[in-house]
């Protein structure tokens, strides 16, 4: 990653850790952004969208957060995918959510297959770019699916952990901790990521398929959906 990596982040009035996830491995710059939600989007934050060329917004969180904080659109026209990463209900008795961020990380591994491998599909289509990838704030659910995508592309470990980290500071978390009122109106914490956590996603994903494109595979992934993905984001 040669460029100043704080160059990444975009002023986008109402959305939270806004920033371009290019410049790492063959991901062009441009054409693909992460984000947390756009549910205190404001106008002149659509303004600035529509002049990057929004065409897609993948949605990452689950039913109850869409009807809880739903996006803002102030007339952009995008296409709207709910690709969930976790199971529909946090609370589900057979798939709870985890709420320790240690044991987060291999489940969202373990349950994020078809989200990743559905929205994999639709970034390599002709016409979806430039897209926007987002969850809750950008961090966990979003960090992981850029991570597999960036890993596609080429990109290095190093290069995609430094690029995940970023939301420490687009978060505000690289003092620790802040709170913060979920989609059940619940108080719960925020709290900063680390490398070590996503790493342990991809060994999650490498202890069980040997590698990142047998994973894909197994939830339905071809070769030739590596191949569009590469010809539509690749410099």
């Amino acid at each position: 990653m040669t460029d100043d990596v704080q160059s990444a982040f975009i002023d986008i009035p109402g959305v939270r850790n806004f920033r371009d996830a290019g410049g790492v491995g063959a991901l062009r710059r441009g054409v693909l952004f992460r984000s947390g939600s756009f549910h205190t989007l404001t106008p002149e934050g659509a303004l600035r969208l529509k002049a990057l060329g929004l065409r897609t917004v993948i949605d990452l969180r689950g039913v109850e957060e869409l009807e809880a904080f739903a996006d803002r659109l102030h007339g952009l026209d995008h296409e709207s995918l709910h690709l969930p990463t976790l199971p529909a209900d946090r609370q589900d008795t057979t798939h709870p959510w985890p709420e320790d961020q240690a044991e987060l990380y291999p489940f969202m591994a373990a349950t994020a297959g078809r989200s990743l491998v559905a929205a994999i599909r639709r970034l390599g289509t002709p016409g979806t770019l430039s897209a926007v990838v987002h969850c809750a704030v950008g961090k966990d659910r979003t960090g992981l699916t850029i991570a597999v995508v960036q890993s596609l592309l080429g990109a290095s470990e190093a290069d995609v952990t430094a690029d995940y980290l970023l939301s420490n500071t687009g978060l505000g978390l690289l003092d620790g901790p802040t709170p913060y009122i979920d989609e059940t109106g619940a108080e719960r914490i925020s709290r900063p990521i680390s490398a070590e956590l996503l790493a342990s996603s991809f060994a999650w994903i490498h202890d069980h398929h040997g590698s990142l494109p047998a994973y894909l595979r197994a939830h339905g992934a071809t070769d030739a959906d590596f191949d569009a993905l590469r010809a539509n984001l690749s410099a």
